[in-house]
């Protein structure tokens, strides 16, 4: 008898449990189908547009510098320098409106003693001067950049930096590449809306992502945008964010 009460008594407190959890489980959907309701009645999606473009201007720089323990004998070399890199270059196509140099930068390198202690005593001087080109010709100057250090050659003490490729229409290119992106974040909503059964309303906001410029097929991105100077035909990336109204 005590055996088939404690049975029923079991079985009664499963049921109760059971009940209370299916109670539970009511109320927890109710309230979420509730909040979903009273929510923002909106979708945000983001958009994108990308477009291939070639560089139109090339910007390249190259430094040479002179030494000599007589300031005057430092400078003299230089100058000299000087006019053979300019003859180099205008020898080789370059116009001499597009050739400019920097003004020349001194050095004082002091005597070091063997315990590597400095002194007051100077050792020699050191002068540098850098020619920059920004030319549309942009396969002229890239040829130049790889072969100047012919100077070399010359007793030249010459440096060739990378050169850099730009492209001067990308503020007009950012428009329309933001009303490109725009219209995919558009597309986007209106294909999950009617996944959803409902219509797409208005945009209530919208605000632009950073611009990604990278090499051709680079999946490189950054934060805060990346505006690659160093490769020919690069990628130009626009994303935005926008939220649509769903009725």
């Amino acid at each position: 008898m005590n055996e088939l009460k404690s049975k029923i008594t079991a079985n009664i407190i499963i049921a109760v449990i059971a009940a209370v959890a299916v109670i539970a489980a009511a109320v927890i959907l109710v309230n979420g189908v509730a909040a979903i309701k009273s929510g923002n009645n909106g979708i945000i999606v983001t958009g994108s547009a990308k477009q291939q473009i070639t560089s139109d201007l090339i910007v390249w720089t190259g430094n040479f510098s002179a030494k000599s323990s007589a300031l005057q004998e430092a400078y003299t070399r230089l100058e000299s320098d000087k006019s053979k890199v300019m003859k180099y270059l205008v020898d080789h196509g370059v116009p001499e409106d597009k050739i400019v140099f920097s003004s020349i930068n001194t050095y004082t390198h002091y005597i070091i003693l063997p315990n590597g202690q400095y002194t007051s005593d100077i050792d020699f001087y050191e002068l540098n001067q850098t020619v920059t080109i920004s030319s549309e010709e942009i396969d002229k100057i890239t040829d130049i950049s790889r072969n100047v250090t012919e100077l070399l050659n010359e007793g030249i003490q010459f440096q060739s930096d990378p050169p850099q490729y730009m492209y001067t229409k990308i503020a007009d290119m950012k428009v329309t590449m933001l009303a490109e992106a725009t219209k995919d974040a558009k597309k986007r909503a209106e294909m999950i809306a009617e996944n959803a059964g409902n219509k797409l309303g208005r945009l209530t906001y919208a605000d632009m992502g950073v611009i990604q410029i990278t090499p051709l097929y680079s999946n490189e991105v950054s934060d805060y945008g990346m505006n690659d100077t160093y490769s020919l035909e690069k990628e130009i990336t626009a994303i935005v964010h926008c939220q649509f109204e769903i009725k």
